[in-house]
Parts: structure tokens; C-alpha cells; sequence
């Protein structure tokens, strides 16, 4: 056939060729594939917290989930204003991608509402429900925490609890859980963990009958989370009074005999889980957005037990996503904190400093404080067993009691995980996520 064209026609159609094959790639560039995004903020973690996660339970030579996830990336947290983020502050720049005041919950610094970085007045999460996708907001404290709230809600004020809650309610979020009931009831109301005496709205609304008229299906125990149907359209998890755990120090919880977590709610793990099982129902894709926030508040109180346990159950989350990436590999897992908590760090040494049944001391010869795993001057952490079966004994340092700009990492895992950088900004987690769940390069 070829043998019957002139050369130069055949000249012109390898030319042609070229051309094609050569643009075919940039066409597919600009036009990228649209997948699921799940974003589990552990807050206030940073590698040292992860570290003695991850000598405690899995032992020195043991690797976390978090550990097993393919992209890392030193995370750039500073606020418009000051180096070290605020809860508040850092969720408003991963829900928008955009730098604020570090008193920001969804307000520029004149009370307006902020413009994205996608150039609409919506968060992440607001523009997905926008766009049919399906929605949730999982969070192992009080529902108007602003790790999850301010990716749904806005207020000149990071107190204003019961407006923000009512916000979460009415933002049309398809899955919503965490604690705080004594916020959807009015004062004098008794709840399912709420007494008479704890609730506090002060407008009359009840926010859970408004849930339920909103469509929403109520449940507020793990056995209740765990039980619903796949098919159930909307849910409103509520599982404890305040939050679902107790954050205090050690010797405060055990004067008053209480847990680190309320024992009948659900892990973040359980509750993504169930999210998980809901939202992959949905055609068009969904976004999760998923916080432990006892990583924060119980490092706050120099609590390292109860630090360590939180940090592990964020883990615990990251595997649940991890494993669901395997099976839809179009869904981003990416993990972010927005500050360091206590400025943790891992003493260790050997038995002939720390002897396992001794308790170590209460300071380090320059005053920081060190805790045991019972508290203050308790005897000794001792990590999961190495290859060889040896264990060891470790203490926990502390810096602060609030946050710090320490060593925080970002990780990233499945569908455009390589599009992290080495070293990202807080702007960027947004950047990521909104490229994926909308297959748009900001």
C-alpha cells in the first residue's frame, strides 16, 4: 500500500503521527481524572509523636500504618500573622487554601466571609456538596471542633459552640459524628449522654430533632454506628456529652476514675470505617474529612499515655483508609497536623537508667518534665520487643503544655499521592485535595 503513495505523502503522514503521539500526553494533562479524598488530621502530632507510637506499640525495628504510607513531606504550618497555627487558623487554610489570621474560622480579618483559592466563596467540603458528592466530618471531640467545623461552618468567633453547631447541622454534610450533645440541646434538656444540667443552648433550638427532620438517621453509641444499613442517606453520630475522650492529666483522672476514652463511643477508626461503607455508595466521589483531636488535648496536658493511645488511634483510622485504597485505588489519603503539641519527646535508654521497677525521674537536669506511663514520676514506658525480642524502657519529655512549629510531617497515600512535594505549605494540603476530588490544577 505504502509502496503506491508518493514520498512525500508518506513524509506528511509520519509527520502527522508525530504530532499526534507527541501532544496525546498533553492532552490528558489538562484534563486529569477525578477521585475520592480522605483527610485524616492528627492533631497536634509531629514525628516524635508518631515515634514513640510507634516504640510503644510496634517496638523499635515495627513500622505504623502511617510508616507504610508512599509519600512524606515536611509541612509548612505558619499562619498570616504568626509562625505557630491555631486549631482554628490551620483548619480554615486546609479547608480553603488560603493564609488567615491565626483567629480566623472562616472570616478575613474585616468579618467577611473568605474567597477560596478556587476563587468561590466555599470550602472545600461547602463546593463538594455543591457538586453531589458525598460528604462527612468525623471528629473524636466536640463536633464545633474546628478541625472538622471549619470546613462547614464560619464565625467571628472560635467559642461560639452552639452557632457553630447549628451550622454543622443545617451544611447538609451527608455523615456527621462526633461528641458534643450537650450543644444540640437546649438548656435543661436531657440527652442520651448529656444530663439536665450539662446542655447548653440558650436559642430553644433542638438540633437533633432538626437533624432527624433533615432526613438524618441518630445513633450515639459504637453498637448503634455499627449496626446501620449501607443504604442509610444521612447520618448523625453523637457520642458523648463533650468529647469522647478525657483529657486532664494522669493524676486528675485517676482521682476521678475515669478513662482515657468513653468506653461505648466508637474509634475514629470504627466511625471511618462505617463512612467508608456509606459513601463509596455514591457515584460522584466523596471527601472525608476526619480528626483526633486527643492527640492535641490530652499532649496539652503533658498526658503522655493518653497521647500515645490517641496517636495510635489515628493510626488505627490511616489503616482502615489504607486498606480501602486497595480496593478503589481512585481514592488520596493524605494526613496533615497543623501544629506540635507539647513538644513530646522520647527519653530512651537502658535499664541501668531506668529500671523497670523504679520510677523515672520527674525532671531532666534542665527542667523539662518527664513522665512514666502512669504520669509524673511513674515508672517507665517499655516498647513492644525489637527482631531480637529485647524491650526497652523509655520516658517522655516535655517542652510546653500548649502548641509549637516543631517537626510536623505530611504523608500521602493512593491516587495523586506523588503529587506532595518534599516540603509543602498548609496551602497546598488544599491544593492536593481539591485536584482530586475536582481534577483541577489550581
Amino acid at each position: 500500500m505504502f509502496k503506491q503513495l508518493n514520498p512525500k505523502v508518506i513524509g506528511l503522514i509520519v509527520l502527522a503521527l508525530v504530532f499526534v503521539l507527541s501532544y496525546t500526553p498533553q492532552i490528558f494533562a489538562t484534563t486529569p481524572r477525578q477521585g475520592n479524598v480522605i483527610f485524616i488530621h492528627p492533631d497536634g502530632t509531629s514525628a516524635a509523636h508518631w515515634g514513640a507510637a510507634r516504640i510503644l506499640h510496634k517496638g523499635p525495628d515495627g513500622r505504623l500504618n502511617w510508616d507504610n504510607m508512599s509519600n512524606l513531606a515536611v509541612y509548612l504550618g505558619h499562619m498570616k500573622n504568626q509562625l505557630t497555627a491555631t486549631s482554628n487558623g490551620g483548619a480554615v487554610t486546609h479547608a480553603t487554601g488560603v493564609k488567615v489570621n491565626a483567629d480566623s474560622f472562616g472570616l478575613d480579618e474585616t468579618g467577611k466571609p473568605l474567597v477560596a483559592l478556587s476563587g468561590k466563596p466555599q470550602t472545600i467540603i461547602e463546593e463538594a456538596i455543591a457538586s453531589g458528592k458525598g460528604t462527612a466530618i468525623i471528629n473524636s471531640g466536640v463536633i464545633h471542633e474546628p478541625g472538622t467545623g471549619a470546613f462547614v461552618a464560619k464565625s467571628p468567633q472560635r467559642r461560639n459552640f452552639a452557632d457553630i453547631t447549628k451550622q454543622v447541622v443545617e451544611s447538609g454534610t451527608d455523615v456527621i459524628l462526633g461528641g458534643g450533645e450537650a450543644w444540640y440541646l437546649p438548656k435543661g434538656t436531657a440527652g442520651r449522654h448529656a444530663t439536665a444540667q450539662q446542655t447548653q443552648r440558650t436559642d430553644g433550638l433542638n438540633l437533633i430533632a432538626l437533624a432527624i427532620k433533615k432526613g438524618y438517621s441518630v445513633v450515639y453509641t459504637r453498637d448503634e454506628l455499627l449496626k446501620l444499613p449501607a443504604n442509610t442517606p444521612k447520618v448523625l453520630g453523637i457520642f458523648a456529652a463533650d468529647d469522647t475522650y478525657n483529657d486532664d492529666n494522669e493524676e486528675n483522672l485517676k482521682k476521678q476514675g475515669l478513662p482515657l476514652y468513653v468506653p461505648s463511643a466508637p474509634t475514629v477508626a470504627e466511625q471511618l470505617q462505617v463512612t467508608l461503607r456509606l459513601l463509596s455508595r455514591k457515584r460522584n466521589g466523596f471527601l472525608i474529612v476526619l480528626e483526633e483531636e486527643g492527640s492535641d488535648n490530652f499532649c496539652n496536658y503533658n498526658h503522655a499515655a493518653g497521647c500515645i493511645e490517641a496517636v495510635k488511634r489515628a493510626d488505627d483510622a490511616v489503616g482502615v483508609a489504607m486498606n480501602f485504597i486497595q480496593k478503589n485505588p481512585n481514592t488520596l489519603l493524605v494526613t496533615a497536623a497543623d501544629s506540635d503539641a507539647g513538644g513530646l519527646e522520647l527519653v530512651g535508654v537502658t535499664e541501668a537508667d531506668f529500671p523497670l521497677d523504679k520510677p523515672v525521674p520527674e525532671k531532666s537536669k534542665n527542667g523539662a518534665p518527664w513522665d512514666g506511663r502512669d504520669g509524673t514520676g511513674t515508672l517507665p514506658f517499655i516498647s513492644a520487643p525489637d527482631k531480637q525480642g529485647k524491650r526497652f524502657p523509655f520516658a517522655i519529655a516535655w517542652s510546653t503544655f500548649g502548641d509549637n512549629a516543631g517537626a510536623i510531617v505530611a504523608k500521602a497515600h493512593g491516587f495523586n499521592s506523588q503529587l506532595l512535594p518534599g516540603t509543602v505549605d498548609n496551602t497546598d494540603i488544599y491544593r492536593l485535595m481539591y485536584r482530586t476530588l475536582f481534577g483541577k490544577q489550581l
